[in-house]
């Protein structure tokens, strides 16, 4: 389940039946919160772009090749990718209609997934290179390559495209044949709907209690390394590795949690609040992981300003050119209209 899909209400499960009936969206977006959500997508989608583009940009293109910024560029090429499928769901709020076809129906449920896991997988990978800086700094700086940063990369992104594998394979589409209106939608075949269950649960031990458990730990070693060895002369790293772990909580708890209310019958009711609450939190994390983790990197900064004073002073260069030129223009019609 990804935050596409949270907010969809996809799938209202019939428990003794093995063919799931979705609840069909309406046809018009008109309600109150189907305005919010729309809004709301769309502003992530251009400050999610924007932000992790300008990461891509800048990590990929302007940077010298480092572990750092090998993290960096992987993180923001999965929230780029991530918030470029937002306007699918976006036209679905719209029209309330699935207009894609089957293709786009499962090729939207695994991008979104492995890049809900690959994101996360990078966070923890971000956490644990952290602690070994800290904890084993003279290993690190023989140890830590490039090449071994790619590596690890590439690992993360085959482990969430195998955990993303069931999302395009339960896929469906179901097509209302009063109204055809379609819907993209899960549909388990299983009477017990132990698949459902299995996913779930799968999901949920490696999509946040492990990478939870790992980053909290990493960063309670650094906090207490860097308060044993006086290494911090301010309190602002504290704060930020505070922040890291209070915005991973906020953002995928209350994700998870309804994906387990969704199992039982007797929360249908508080289902559908409770998907929007968290697909707006979860989708949320994809916009704010460049200005958690790239935008506060000193190199990364140090580069970005570089950048902007270089652009103002091409600009600056540029208006200087224009004014110049329009000088001459309007210094030679003088001189002609004289010599008229």
């Amino acid at each position: 389940m990804n935050s596409i899909e949270l907010m969809q209400n996809y799938y209202d499960y019939d428990y003794l039946n093995t063919t799931d009936t979705p609840t069909v969206s309406s046809p018009s977006c008109r309600d109150a919160m189907c305005v919010i959500l729309a809004t709301a997508n769309v502003i992530i989608f251009v400050l999610g772009v924007t932000g992790n583009g300008l990461v891509i940009w800048i990590t990929g293109f302007r940077m010298k090749k480092s572990v750092n910024t090998t993290w960096y560029l992987s993180l923001a090429v999965s929230d780029c990718l991530f918030c470029a499928f937002l306007p699918f769901h976006v036209v679905f709020l719209v029209k309330g209609d699935w207009v894609f076809g089957l293709f786009l129906c499962k090729l939207q449920s695994f991008i979104m997934f492995i890049n809900m896991f690959s994101s996360i997988f990078l966070l923890l990978i971000i956490s644990v290179d952290r602690c070994v800086v800290v904890m084993f700094p003279v290993w690190a700086q023989n140890q830590r390559t490039v090449k071994k940063a790619s590596v690890i990369v590439m690992l993360a992104w085959i482990v969430s495209a195998l955990l993303s594998t069931p999302s395009a394979i339960y896929r469906n589409i179901k097509e209302d044949h009063m109204t055809s209106i379609k819907t993209c939608y899960y549909r388990y075949t299983d009477v017990k709907n132990q698949d459902h269950i299995t996913i779930v649960v799968c999901r949920f031990i490696f999509g946040f209690v492990i990478p939870f458990l790992v980053i909290v730990t990493c960063y309670a070693v650094i906090i207490q390394k860097l308060k044993t060895n006086q290494m911090a002369k301010s309190k602002k790293p504290f704060r930020i590795m505070t922040v890291l772990i209070l915005c991973f909580f906020i953002c995928w708890f209350p994700f998870h949690t309804v994906a387990f209310m969704e199992l039982d019958s007797k929360y249908h009711s508080l289902v559908p609040t409770g998907q929007n609450i968290a697909a707006t939190l979860a989708t949320a994390n994809s916009f704010m992981n460049p200005f958690l983790y790239a935008f506060m990197g000193k190199d990364f900064k140090r580069t970005f300003y570089a950048l902007l004073l270089n652009i103002e002073s091409a600009m600056e260069e540029e208006q200087r050119s224009t004014v110049r030129r329009t000088s001459i223009t309007n210094s030679g019609e003088g001189r002609l209209s004289i010599t008229v």
